[in-house]
């Protein structure tokens, strides 16, 4: 009875183990995230600030970089790469796409006018 007991706690242990070493990747890819968030933040005002680019090539690349941004803030932040968030995805992506839709339909609308 007493090597069950033992084996318990050494499972108990292992587990912990497990689980500081999860939360710890999570947290190295929490850091690498945020910095690249604000990477891509310096990036955009660079962009911006710097008078050589025309404004046909800073506003696309902004807007690229925004998209880029929102698409890691969701992946990562908002843990959407955890299991039990299909139904969370699903729902943000079909809003995502009624959205873009309906600019694309507006602005063809307006360009036909």
């Amino acid at each position: 009875m007493a090597s069950n007991t033992t084996t318990g706690h050494q499972e108990s242990e292992a587990l912990k183990a497990y689980r500081k070493k999860q939360k710890q990747e999570e947290m190295k890819h929490q850091v690498i995230t945020f910095s690249l968030m604000i990477l891509l933040t310096i990036v955009s005002f660079i962009a911006v600030a710097y008078e050589e680019f025309s404004r046909d090539f800073v506003v696309p690349f902004i807007l690229l970089l925004a998209v880029v941004q929102v698409a890691y803030q969701l992946y990562y932040f908002m843990h959407m790469k955890n299991k039990g968030h299909q139904s969370a995805m699903l729902f943000l992506f079909s809003g995502v796409f009624v959205a873009a839709l309906t600019i694309v339909a507006l602005m063809a609308l307006v360009s036909w006018s």
